[in-house]
């Protein structure tokens, strides 16, 4: 297999010091993920199978840097139609892992979940690390010596609220590690994947990747926290972030799709381009402009997938009439990329990613002083500024500014009698000689 372009070894070579998190249901896994990645990343609530999905974070303790990754809580026989799901993910954290915590509960002790898992672990060869949490007081601390019966010698006390015997635990656990020297690939462009609920984003992701990588159901509302997925393709690397479904604050019900709809915004807010998964089944409406609209806000690049194209009956729907009806509701900002996908059937899922790295080489080109200046300035002339109250507006000079997404000034005399439509004429100029598909432009006229 081509190492360049898959992603699972590219996975492997940046994040060398991998640390799973295991356990059953709500025995505070989540809880010390946060505490340790010092950010509140994975959702935390009372009730048991919030998290579904891996998820990673970045740790550091004593200038050792490693990958925590976070999973669902493990269930032997259970009835929830998400638990086979949540097992295999968790059994592939395992695999992946270079040092297990197995996480127990004091309060309720040993039960038969706990001896499953740590049946499990015993066959993993990986070092494993029992840790008893909610351990707050010098009684639970002497009650925690049951766990010995599971057989892992490696036991650690914690309050994972409030950290209590934590820093005893990394320090054991770094000093496991097998490359204490390793290094976690920063500031890699982002791509997330937004869109509304059970249009198919997993599924999109999961297709690129080659391997289940998040949990896919029918059911809207599947994923819960933003996955992070590292990836190589066409010689590009980049983070892949499939996010949970963003629905209208109306339909917002629980507290934890709330938190998960926050961070699918959150990773809007840091991504630098937005792949914009909308379902071909369905219209093209309010929400999914919303979506559109709110990315186009935070200046980030954008691509729409018109996803589930191989359910739709073409003589009636065309790609042309479907793309023609896109552009006319993101209108004044139709000059975005629209590929029609299927995450079933993969075809042109690579299109797809392929298109997204080209917006973002777009929305990172720098266009040389002279040489735009040499191009609009005779336009501007040709064309300049209307005349308001009798004053005329004589533009001298211009450049782009050196920030992540495209933003020109325009020099002149009189500044403020530059209204908004001459901008959006100079924007549009600027699309007609540069490449800017997909990518928003800011355009500032200032005093020379």
């Amino acid at each position: 297999m081509d190492t360049k372009n898959n992603p699972l070894n590219l996975q492997e070579k940046i994040m060398r010091n991998l640390v799973a998190i295991v356990g059953r249901p709500n025995v505070g896994k989540s809880t010390l993920f946060n505490r340790m990645v010092q950010r509140r990343e994975a959702i935390v609530d009372a009730a048991s199978g919030v998290t579904r999905d891996r998820q990673y974070g970045k740790a550091d303790w004593n200038g050792c840097e490693f990958t925590l990754i976070d999973t669902g809580g493990y269930v032997i026989g259970g009835d929830d139609a998400y638990e086979k799901e949540i097992d295999q993910q968790v059994e592939i954290a395992i695999s992946e892992a270079d040092a297990i915590i197995f996480m127990v509960d004091v309060e309720t002790g040993i039960n038969i979940m706990d001896e499953e898992v740590a049946k499990l672990l015993r066959k993993s060869d990986k070092p494993v690390f029992l840790v008893v949490n909610k351990v707050d007081n010098a009684k639970r601390v002497m009650t925690s010596g049951e766990f010995y019966a599971l057989g892992i010698d490696n036991l650690f006390h914690i309050s994972a609220m409030n950290g209590g015997g934590t820093g005893d635990l990394l320090d054991a656990l770094v000093s496991a590690l097998p490359d204490k020297s390793a290094t976690i690939v920063d500031g890699l462009p982002r791509f997330a994947v937004v869109g509304r609920p059970n249009a198919g984003k997993s599924s999109f992701v999961n297709a690129l990747i080659g391997e289940p990588r998040n949990i896919v159901k029918d059911e809207a509302g599947t994923t819960r926290d933003s996955i992070d997925t590292v990836y190589n393709r066409f010689g590009f690397e980049f983070c892949l972030v499939d996010t949970a479904g963003i629905r209208r604050k109306t339909k917002v019900k629980a507290n934890i799709e709330f938190y998960s709809v926050m961070r699918a915004l959150r990773s809007i807010e840091f991504s630098d381009v937005c792949m914009l998964v909308f379902d071909a089944t369905r219209s093209f409406d309010s929400q999914v402009k919303n979506i559109f609209w709110l990315a186009a806000r935070n200046h980030k690049g954008i691509v729409i997938l018109v996803n589930k194209w191989d359910l739709v009956d073409k003589d009636t729907n065309s790609t042309k009439k479907v793309e023609a009806h896109i552009r006319e509701e993101t209108s004044p900002f139709i000059d975005v990329p629209i590929v029609f996908v299927s995450s079933l059937t993969k075809q042109r899922v690579f299109k797809a990613i392929e298109t997204a790295v080209d917006v973002y080489k777009r929305r990172s080109q720098r266009i040389p002083t002279r040489k735009l200046n040499d191009y609009i300035l005779p336009i501007i002339e040709k064309n300049p500024p209307p005349a308001l109250k009798g004053k005329y507006v004589k533009i001298k000079f211009a450049t782009q500014l050196h920030t992540p997404h495209p933003q020109f000034a325009f020099f002149c005399n009189l500044p403020q009698y530059v209204k908004d439509p001459y901008k959006r004429f100079l924007e549009n100029k600027l699309r007609a000689e540069y490449d800017f598909s997909g990518v928003t432009i800011d355009i500032f006229i200032r005093k020379k």
